[in-house]
């Protein structure tokens, strides 16, 4: 028989080389030393193509545990969301959400708001958050922190159980109506309705101006955090405003975002996150606002038709 001499093809591998040929010291080598280079990578290649096969195609990136996304499929953690009490700014009837301040005196409970946090304290405990220990999160702004301290004394949780955030849980920046009545906020929430995306007024003094979407980014990001960093843990999230909550309740409860406010926190209320327990609707401020400048037009526009009657009857008597 005569041999073949056609190279041998390159998906082909050739036979492992004898010892007689490359010597005694190159037999413990592994196989696909022995080739020459191309063939080599011919060959590392094929491999790499092999492995990549077994990797599960059906495995959602968003599936991963620490991508969280709202509203969620489950959650890791119970939460429980609390606002906290009246503060000494609250008291005196006036908008103070410049972070700037957010670690003062003023920032800090008034006495209504220190017998608020007392009552919400109680109600965690009627409620066994932290039967079996909990953990407790809240805004680093003065009068949340005082309230997870009172929430903790109560509840017979060690100070070390108290995780202070440090941005995530702002209140939400109002820009140009800092220093404004509380009633300002009805211009917010009006515009909130109309859409997520619309922010306060700005202003030069360091107060943010935040949009829905702007406070929605933050608190899903504490809570992509909470949910990686914990698993079956209770955990007490404080906020020194209502809107972080509000919204962060919409979100991991499918709520339009536009609507956040029905679902607004008094100072010191106390609730446990559960999409079946969607609290009554409330009319917002903004929708009494608006349904009065709605009667304002319709009465104009009413004055205006009645002028034109009263005209057109005075030329038909002339």
């Amino acid at each position: 028989m005569v041999a073949s001499s056609s190279p041998t093809p390159p998906h082909v591998l050739p036979p492992l080389p004898s010892q007689d040929h490359h010597g005694p010291h190159l037999q413990f080598l592994p196989p696909f030393l022995h080739l020459p280079p191309l063939q080599r990578r011919l060959l590392l290649l094929r491999l790499s193509f092999s492995a990549i096969s077994f990797i599960p195609h059906n495995c959602s990136p968003a599936a991963a545990r620490g991508l969280f996304q709202m509203p969620p499929a489950r959650l890791e953690n119970l939460y429980f969301l609390v606002r906290a009490g009246e503060s000494v700014f609250e008291d005196k009837g006036i908008l103070n959400t410049n972070p700037v301040s957010k670690t003062s005196v003023d920032s800090g409970l008034s006495p209504e708001g220190e017998r608020q946090t007392a009552r919400a304290a109680l109600e965690l405990r009627r409620m066994g958050a932290c039967r079996g220990s909990c953990w407790i999160w809240p805004s680093i702004t003065q009068r949340s922190y005082q309230a997870a301290e009172i929430i903790a004394s109560v509840n017979g949780i060690d100070r070390s159980r108290i995780v202070p955030e440090y941005s995530f849980l702002d209140a939400r920046g109002l820009g140009a109506l800092e220093g404004r009545s509380l009633d300002a906020v009805a211009e917010v929430y009006s515009a909130d309705s109309i859409s997520p995306n619309i922010k306060p007024p700005s202003i030069t003094d360091g107060t943010p101006n935040e949009s829905v979407s702007d406070v929605y980014v933050r608190v899903t990001q504490l809570m992509s955090i909470l949910e990686t960093q914990y698993s079956g843990q209770t955990i007490i999230i404080i906020s020194p405003d209502s809107d972080n909550l509000s919204i962060l309740q919409a979100g991991l409860t499918g709520v339009d975002l536009r609507r956040h406010w029905n679902l607004s926190f008094e100072p010191g209320e106390v609730r446990l996150v559960d999409p079946d327990s969607i609290p009554v609707y409330k009319e917002p401020a903004s929708a009494v606002y608006k349904s009065e400048n709605q009667l304002r037009t319709n009465s104009r526009t009413l004055l205006k038709r009645r002028r034109t009657l009263l005209s057109l009857d005075n030329m038909r008597n002339r």
